[in-house]
């Protein structure tokens, strides 16, 4: 596979998944510093996601967090991954992504999806079966607002007469938007029909992973057929990730929060809950069933490289950080992602390489050595001529 097929901008996504016992507060203090120590280190992306209940994902306002790091980081791009559409009016939602967009001088990307939790469409007294349907309503609608279009519009959930946005998005030609996708063909359809970009969620684990075969040549499809165009540069894959020095740290990190975590996401998510008795087997477990990369820079390597050749070529991939760790784990995992995997894939070690190879092969040491030993002999003589 040639090197352009793979991604060369990295991210980190924080649903977040933290454990249930520890001050919210400080939390979202430790969201915000792993945002801002991810820009210090250069990757390209950090995203925040929205849920109303549950316990483990506290962050209802995405854009109110990413509003607050946008303040303390430089060049990152801020994402919400993801506004759940049908919990909100369109217009309302397409004017808070608009300023944020101001407030970030262009780096603020708005991530969108049906909603994963059911429990919050309930508190919001939506219809499940609804949702699907009014992300694509919601998402046509926003649309169309960015694009600076006037919008009258009644559906039995949001009326819209001659809805205007005031401000245009600060990035040119248009806001940075992407949908999200699983296994579904939804996301891809999404994606197509509007000409955005997608962002595939929990991309290593086996269902969500035979889906990328498909999910991109779906979205080529249904592009061709609405006049749009899209990117690959454009598709960013997520995976739950934790990487330590050794495979054995890694795994002995993930003791900390692992159970807890594995147990709400079976409960939320496609991924299976596990039946083995202790810790250690549902690690191995999950690792197994690739669910989860957890391992060193060098398996993230080998799993990014199995994405591209599963997709045919992407161009970001995000890391999903969990409390499967303590804090001080998850900050030295993003340190050994830009140590080691980023500039892997960003061409950056490849030349250093070449050039310690070039200077060790060369002998330039023992040139270095006749230069000196020529000047030492030249200026004896000349002393000697001198006396």
């Amino acid at each position: 596979m040639s090197a352009s097929q793979y991604p060369t901008n990295f991210g980190v996504f924080m649903a977040p998944f933290h454990k249930i016992g520890v001050s919210p507060t400080v939390l979202f203090e430790r969201d915000l510093a792993i945002i801002e120590m991810a820009d210090r280190l250069g990757f390209q992306e950090a995203w925040l996601g929205e849920h109303h209940s549950g316990g483990h994902e506290p962050i209802g306002s995405p854009e109110l967090m990413l509003a607050a790091v946008s303040r303390s980081t430089r060049t990152i791009k801020l994402g919400t991954a993801v506004n759940s559409l049908p919990y909100h009016n369109p217009f309302l939602l397409a004017e808070r992504l608009v300023t944020l967009d101001h407030l970030t001088h262009g780096r603020a990307i708005m991530g969108f999806g049906p909603g994963q939790l059911l429990s919050d469409a309930y508190m919001l007294g939506i219809d499940p079966a609804t949702q699907r349907d009014r992300m694509l309503e919601a998402a046509n609608v926003i649309m169309r607002l960015l694009r600076g279009e006037t919008v009258t519009e009644k559906t039995d959930w949001y009326d819209l007469q001659e809805a205007k946005l005031q401000l245009r998005p600060y990035t040119v030609p248009e806001l940075d938007v992407v949908v999200a996708a699983v296994t579904s063909p939804s996301g891809p359809v999404t994606a197509g029909r509007l000409g955005i970009g997608m962002i595939n969620l929990s991309a290593s684990s086996p269902a969500a992973f035979e889906a990328l075969r498909t999910h991109w040549s779906i979205a080529e499809k249904e592009a061709a057929a609405h006049g749009r165009t899209i990117d690959r540069k454009n598709w960013r894959l997520s995976a739950i990730t934790h990487i330590a020095e050794t495979e054995e740290q890694a795994r002995k990190d993930c003791t900390y929060g692992f159970e807890e975590i594995w147990n709400y996401l079976a409960h939320i998510s496609p991924l299976p809950a596990s039946e083995k008795p202790d810790i250690e087997g549902m690690i191995d477990e999950a690792i197994e069933s690739g669910s989860v990369l957890i391992g060193t820079p060098d398996t993230a390597i080998e799993l990014i490289r199995k994405l591209a050749d599963q997709t045919g070529g992407f161009g970001s991939f995000v890391m999903t950080l969990t409390d499967f760790t303590t804090f001080d784990k998850q900050k030295r995992a993003l340190e050994l992602w830009a140590e080691y995997v980023i500039p892997e894939f960003r061409g950056q070690l490849q030349p250093i390489r070449e050039h310690n190879a070039w200077v060790r092969d060369n002998e330039w040491k023992t040139k270095t050595m006749e230069a000196i030993n020529a000047a030492s002999e030249k200026y004896a003589q000349q002393t000697a001529t001198a006396h």
